[in-house]
């Protein structure tokens, strides 16, 4: 019996109870003295009916009662409603921003297309939306194709901070310093707060140094000197090692083909991670994360950094937190801890 069934039959039945009991009251009903009784005899019969039902009812309510309302769902009802408006510019909207919290990048990204072809391009939201969908899908990467699709949502909302934040990243990729110096100066002119701000001059700060370093002549001794720091380099190279395994009460529930992270961020600081690194959730595992692992160039942890370590395991593939993924994290000195363990022995709240 489904649930459209079930609940016809109860209103009928309550229908039907409700005339039989005024019929079989009636003649306490004439009788003015003898309303009260009725009046209390109708309430009896009621109460004893739910009482006699909820003791002795084995019906089971279908999950989709209780779950009508959670994300999965109102996303889903959303979706039905827009095949039935497809001309729903802000539907489209609202649906790309769920797919994307939810982690589902493709879906987002369709939604937010289509919501741009109905505006003729013209929709910033739908262009920031849809390129933001592919750098989460790439893992944080900016490539060439979302870079220009920012570039062309500049054009409409110059001031659009996730914008001017992608677009610098992907400038830094193609080597345009000052365009990338420019975006970033632009975004610490519009306030944002305090450990934003850090970020951003500390891109600032890198880049300008590098243009210098590269724009003056250099001598000889001073070129020999720097063929000299790069032999070097390789061995100094701050590097974080870890051995990751998994608690054995949650290795049951890893399933095959599911994805491994790894993350290094500093502490209490948000925003792109230090490094990560994408592998098969196979263990135990050793993980090695360098400069050559983060998400932003010149972003990255540097010798006697305290840095967060921390192992996702996802089912999806998916770098995005979700609630019930398994979980483990350390604290770790950069060039004093060698390799230190990460057991996965947590969910996602």
């Amino acid at each position: 019996m489904n649930t459209t069934a079930l609940t016809s039959f109860i209103v009928i039945a309550i229908v039907l109870a409700g005339a039989a009991f005024l019929w079989m009251l009636r003649p306490l009903w004439r009788d003015s003295s003898q309303r009260i009784v009725a009046g209390f005899v109708m309430m009896a019969l009621v109460v004893s009916s739910v009482a006699l039902y909820r003791h002795a009812s084995v019906w089971t309510w279908p999950a989709e009662v209780t779950t009508a309302n959670d994300p999965a769902t109102m996303v889903s009802r959303l979706a039905r409603r827009l095949e039935r408006e497809p001309e729903d510019v802000q539907g489209w909207l609202m649906l790309g921003r769920s797919h994307l919290a939810l982690g589902q990048y493709p879906l987002a990204q369709r939604a937010y297309r289509r919501a741009d072809r109905l505006e003729s391009g013209r929709n910033a939201e739908a262009l920031i939306g849809m390129a933001e969908a592919m750098v989460l899908q790439a893992d944080g990467r900016v490539d060439e194709r979302s870079g220009r699709i920012f570039e062309e949502a500049l054009k409409l909302e110059p001031e659009s901070e996730k914008a001017l934040f992608f677009s610098a990243i992907a400038a830094q990729r193609r080597g345009d310093s000052a365009l990338a110096i420019e975006r970033f100066q632009k975004m610490l002119a519009l306030g944002p707060p305090e450990n934003i701000r850090v970020i951003l001059q500390e891109q600032v700060d890198r880049l300008r140094s590098g243009a210098v370093d590269s724009g003056e002549g250099v001598g000889v001794s001073s070129a020999a000197g720097q063929r000299s720091a790069s032999a070097t380099a390789p061995s100094e190279a701050p590097r974080v090692i870890v051995a990751v395994s998994v608690k054995p009460t949650l290795a049951k529930s890893i399933s095959p083909g599911s994805t491994l992270f790894v993350f290094v961020r500093a502490p209490g600081r948000p925003g792109p991670p230090l490094a990560v690194k994408r592998l098969p959730a196979v263990f135990p595992v050793s993980v090695e994360l360098t400069s050559a692992d983060s998400m932003v160039e010149g972003l990255a942890f540097a010798p006697n950094d305290t840095v967060e370590v921390s192992a996702k395991v996802s089912s999806d593939g998916s770098a995005t937190p979700r609630s019930g993924d398994p979980i483990g994290s350390t604290r770790y000195i950069v060039g004093r801890d060698f390799k230190k363990a990460v057991v996965i022995d947590g969910l996602t709240p």
